[in-house]
């Protein structure tokens, strides 16, 4: 896709892609990425698709090869405001602004990004078919990543390092037995929203 774009004389093609939407804890982030043609990236794919160690591998290789990146988040508090979609939607958007390079078109993994003045198509699995956003997908998973394993340090009792935040029996566990931290999303019902 980025090649067809790029044949039709666009010249920056940036993905974007979010993760962090299904956890019950910590901000969501957002990835964008454009890379040359020639990023010898081979290894990319969806980052849920590998592994902790590879996604590591990969993460300052893009950040080195890339033509321009960035990660954008929306705060737990911006998540309770805005619903889990528009603070996805929002963290996209400042990942695409925190771009040093601005692209001449966007692609994005499923979704149109509102407020930005490009271009841009949503691409159904498009981390899965797309390299930029592939490559996106990794710098926003392993910064999350990096991002909840420190926050275990001011909240052990929680293995925010093990889980990420994310809605395993162990961290349900511990959210019942010590109760809500502040990087818990209390608008999620799991807390007893509605």
């Amino acid at each position: 896709m980025e090649k067809q774009l790029l044949a039709e004389g666009f010249r920056f093609v940036a993905g974007v892609d979010e993760v962090g939407c299904g956890a019950l804890a910590g901000p969501v982030m957002a990835g964008a990425a454009i890379l040359p043609l020639d990023s010898r990236l081979g290894a990319l794919r969806d980052s849920k698709l590998l592994s902790p160690a590879a996604r590591e591998d990969l993460y300052p290789l893009i950040m080195k090869r890339a033509v321009a990146w960035a990660v954008g988040s929306a705060s737990v508090e911006e998540i309770a405001a805005l619903n889990i979609r528009g603070a996805s939607l929002l963290a996209m958007r400042r990942a695409v602004e925190g771009l040093r390079v601005p692209p001449d078109f966007v692609l994005v993994d499923a979704w149109k990004i509102p407020g930005i003045p490009h271009p841009q198509r949503g691409v159904v699995r498009g981390d899965r078919t797309v390299k930029s956003i592939a490559a996106a997908s990794i710098l926003a998973k392993v910064t999350r990543d990096r991002l909840m394993v420190r926050a275990a340090d001011a909240h052990p009792a929680y293995g925010f390092d093990i889980h990420k935040g994310y809605a395993t029996a162990a961290h349900r566990a511990a959210i019942a037995a010590h109760g809500p931290c502040p990087l818990h999303r209390l608008s999620y019902r799991t807390f007893g929203a509605v």
